[in-house]
């Protein structure tokens, strides 16, 4: 990497995030979402007629639920429009479903992802990357040790075509089914992109897979759906990153996510996200445990105008895990909603719940969460930590916890704070030679630990690093 990039990459994370690039396309759908929408899509990706068929469906449905207006304290949705936004963007490539050599890409679009970093961790920490730019994954590769062990990494539109059978099975038929909520829904109809991951029975893949998610364009929506199945006693741990440069019109993403974690299995999914501050950010995740399998959510969000993100997983089998980890920054104009929802449907299954938020500026933060532990679970255990970091008097922090016992013999712990950042704290800092500023950001450096000490490095030097820069304002 030559010394401007490695200049770039140590100093000026604000820069990696937001410059734009002119915006080049193949094809590009009009705005709105209606029938014909569906199937010029649909035709463009030459999908087979039985995913049409879902994408029609889902749009029925999106049509006939009403926005979601009435949760308590829910984020203002009144200025996401849908007949405004660009559903589809396919990137000028010549190669559909992506390249597998960096240097194949057009220029514009390998410049964007050298300056996010991701070709160099690729080579230094990564067993495959998956990257999209707008509505398409142009480059995607797997290491050959992990394809000849029959691991699969691909992007979700090559996978409709080349592994047909598994996704017609999995895909939103039994995880995240579009009847799930009105974003779901809208999601079943305009997906693009995306990763398929499948791991064979018995293999651990013992470097993580990432995926990173680019919107360039202004006004434009991304919808890329992730499926991933870990077959009996395998692991893997996946990694997402998204962004987008600020634009005067509002951006959308909905993503939907699919994890099946099959009898004691073990999979890890974390995400960093730095939507800009224009970005309605509102996805639907779900996970599948089986008998003894561990699930683990990582997430890390912020950026965005307003997020509505609920990771949730179905405790299936006896003995099955699930533990959610999660962190969330507002800033002035920004309603971070999070949270996390687990179901615990079967004997002695566990779940661990620990939410982080920080707010300033007036910003507001919110945990949302549901545990659900059914009848006939029994010596089934859930613990849920809240704890909330506040900058000022402007800025709100609220935890919304709900839960759902039908279940006597069962360990159910609830835990919540709420905390300025203390002027003696900071004094004893600055005591130490530390000025206000870097007082403040060790301290909240501290209290994100538990989400940093989950990443690989490369990712947590990133978190923190973009939480700094939040901090101080310079991400728009």
């Amino acid at each position: 990497m030559s010394s401007d990039q490695d200049q770039l990459k140590e100093t000026d994370t604000e820069a990696r995030f937001e410059f734009k690039k002119e915006e080049k396309s193949a094809f590009e759908a009009e705005k709105g979402l209606t029938e014909e929408t569906i199937r010029v899509i649909s035709e463009d990706k030459d999908e087979p007629e039985w995913m049409l068929e879902r994408r029609l469906r889902a749009l029925r449905q999106f049509q006939e639920m009403p926005m979601p207006t009435d949760w308590p304290g829910q984020p203002d949705l009144s200025e996401v429009e849908i007949d405004e936004i660009v559903p589809y963007i396919r990137p000028d490539i010549d190669t559909r479903g992506g390249v597998d050599d960096w240097e194949d890409l057009p220029d514009e679009i390998q410049d964007t992802f050298d300056k996010l970093g991701i070709p160099e961790a690729e080579k230094n920490a990564l067993s495959g990357v998956g990257a999209q730019y707008e509505s398409e994954i142009v480059y995607q590769n797997m290491q050959e040790r992990w394809e000849e062990k029959g691991v699969i990494f691909c992007d979700m539109d090559r996978a409709v075509q080349e592994h047909e059978e598994k996704v017609k099975e999995y895909f939103m038929t039994k995880a995240v089914p579009p009847s799930d909520n009105k974003f779901a829904a809208l999601h079943g109809a305009i997906w693009s992109g995306g990763s398929f991951v499948y791991i064979p029975e018995d293999t651990t893949v013992n470097m993580p897979v990432q995926a990173y998610f680019r919107m360039n364009s202004d006004g434009m929506g991304q919808f890329e759906h992730t499926l991933i199945i870990a077959e009996e006693n395998s692991e893997v741990h996946y990694i997402e990153g998204c962004s987008a440069p600020k634009y005067s019109e509002f951006n959308l993403h909905s993503g939907g996510v699919e994890v099946f974690v099959g009898e004691g299995a073990h999979v890890q999914y974390s995400t960093v996200q730095n939507w800009s501050k224009n970005t309605y950010n509102l996805n639907t995740k779900r996970a599948i445990a089986e008998k003894d399998a561990t699930m683990e959510w990582v997430s890390g969000s912020m950026g965005s105008k307003a997020t509505m993100l609920y990771p949730s997983t179905i405790l299936k089998g006896p003995g099955a895990t699930d533990n959610h980890i999660t962190i969330a920054m507002a800033g002035e104009g920004q309603d971070i909603d999070t949270g996390a929802k687990v179901y615990h449907n079967a004997p002695n299954t566990k779940s661990t719940i620990e939410s982080k938020s920080i707010a300033k500026d007036g910003g507001r933060t919110n945990y949302r969460g549901l545990v659900h532990i059914s009848d006939g679970a029994e010596d089934s255990s859930t613990s849920v930590e809240c704890d909330a970091l506040m900058f000022d008097n402007e800025s709100t922090s609220d935890t919304m916890p709900y839960m759902e016992i039908e279940e006597s013999k069962v360990d159910v712990a609830h835990e919540a704070t709420v905390g300025k950042i203390g002027d003696e704290d900071v004094f004893y800092l600055q005591s130490r030679g530390l000025d206000d500023d870097d007082a403040k950001q060790m301290i909240v450096a501290g209290f994100i630990e538990p989400i940093t000490e989950e990443l690989p490095i490369e990712y947590a030097v990133e978190l923190n690093r973009l939480i700094e820069l939040e901090m101080e304002g310079s991400l728009g």
